[in-house]
């Protein structure tokens, strides 16, 4: 009997430390990645980084980092509302800015890479790379909406106080729990009617073109896209963000994967591979930030 209650006993410890450290789920970190042979990339089609046909951005990067540390890649689709969840085996609510978990649910990859915005929030879920691409949010509306393109003053913050103006009465999409949360903006503040959005992303601009509101909530990478696909149809009235950025998310139980990611990134930095895909996949978007392009490469 008092076997069976050490034995028991010990189960007992064993699964109390699972619960308060995730290390004893698979995939934890480095050397469990290592050990399983694979390296799984939870991503969703957005834009130009994840395009649903095994290439992109974020893909190819996911698949030389894979490389780099001696294992396969494998791709895992997952959505918006899920995909932090996805990575981290919790459930996940967000309410203005602040974070609430849930019950705990199965861990279905390793990083997230997918156009994924830092935000404050997204931080305390989970740690990200040094940043991967420069973004920002930007208000867009049909070529045939009456309001405005803003005159940039070359100050953003005089520019979001402009766009901001415009707002009152205006009907803008947007999708909580991403950096096009209107929460985020206080776009309700400043009197528009927000709609907020059930679709992919992707489908936010032809929303938009289809009338379906006045205007929308749209980051940079998926504007310069929209621009390129629907030439004519839609217009970039200015920003409601200043700069942001977009990194590759890891579990906070993950610091050497993603210290090793970071040394990987800034060797593809330093030998012309990172800018290749960039001119790749947003060749235009060098014009747009610059600074951030030659910050990274001065850096490296």
């Amino acid at each position: 009997m008092k076997k069976n209650m050490k034995v028991f006993g010990l189960a007992l410890l064993v699964l109390y430390l699972c619960t308060v450290n995730s290390k004893c789920f698979a995939g934890s970190d480095l050397e469990a990645i290592k050990k399983a042979r694979v390296l799984r990339h939870l991503g969703v089609p957005y834009a130009n980084f994840v395009t649903g046909s095994g290439d992109g951005l974020d893909v190819d990067i996911a698949k030389l980092f894979a490389r780099h540390i001696g294992v396969k890649y494998e791709y895992v689709e997952t959505n918006w509302s899920e995909v932090m969840e996805d990575l981290t085996g919790r459930e996940i609510k967000v309410q203005n800015g602040q974070v609430s978990f849930g019950a705990r649910k199965d861990i279905r990859g390793d990083i997230i890479a997918n156009g994924f915005t830092i935000l404050d929030w997204r931080k305390d879920v989970v740690d990200f790379s040094d940043p991967v691409f420069p973004t920002q949010v930007w208000l867009i509306s049909r070529a045939d909406n009456p309001l405005k393109p803003i005159i940039p003053s070359g100050d953003v913050f005089t520019d979001i106080a402009q766009v901001k103006s415009m707002m009152i009465g205006v009907r803008i999409l947007g999708v909580t729990g991403t950096c096009l949360d209107p929460e985020l903006y206080d776009i309700k503040g400043h009197g528009a009617s927000v709609s907020l959005f059930s679709g992919n992303l992707n489908q936010i601009a032809p929303a938009v073109i289809k009338r379906e509101a006045d205007s929308a909530l749209l980051d940079v990478p998926d504007a310069l896209i929209a621009l390129e696909k629907w030439p004519g149809m839609i217009k970039i009235i200015g920003p409601v963000s200043p700069l942001q950025q977009m990194g590759v998310a890891f579990r906070k139980d993950s610091p050497l994967l993603r210290a090793e990611f970071n040394r990987f990134l800034a060797d593809i930095r330093s030998n012309g591979v990172y800018i290749s895909l960039v001119k790749k996949y947003y060749p235009v978007v060098f014009d747009y930030y610059p600074d951030f392009f030659a910050a990274r490469e001065a850096n490296d």
